[in-house]
């Protein structure tokens, strides 16, 4: 069942600058998303459970750590929606209610790996910690 908290929409709209009523849910944001079939809810569908106050499916989703910041549903929204915006401001509310830091230092040899991009690295630390 859906639990409404329109206050934490609020806050997440104001916290990432994102107007959701904008939305014209075409999808092209999710469809030029290299980190879609790692998603369990993908960019579009940020906009609307955002829009409709369904916040806890997003607050407990792994698309918040999956999203890789590349800004592509960003640069393809004809409308300037901005759903990655409104991701990274999910991941700050989870990183804020947790009160620490979701990657430590000493974690990262254990991700080490040759595929993996040095950038990152950097975007994980910007992303998983306070």
């Amino acid at each position: 069942m859906q639990k409404v908290d329109m206050a934490k929409a609020d806050r997440l709209r104001e916290m990432s600058g994102v107007n959701t009523r904008k939305c014209m849910k075409c999808g092209k944001c999710s469809a030029s998303c290299p980190a879609y079939e790692e998603m369990d809810i993908r960019p579009h569908q940020f906009v609307s459970y955002v829009e409709s106050g369904d916040i806890e499916p997003l607050l407990e989703s792994k698309s918040i750590w999956k999203c890789l910041s590349c800004f592509a549903c960003v640069e393809r929204c004809p409308r300037d929606v901005k759903p990655a915006k409104l991701i990274e401001a999910v991941r700050q509310m989870v990183v804020r209610q947790r009160g620490g830091n979701y990657l430590s230092p000493n974690e990262v040899p254990e991700l080490l790996n040759e595929e993996l991009p040095q950038q990152l690295l950097a975007s994980a630390f910007r992303k998983y910690s306070k």
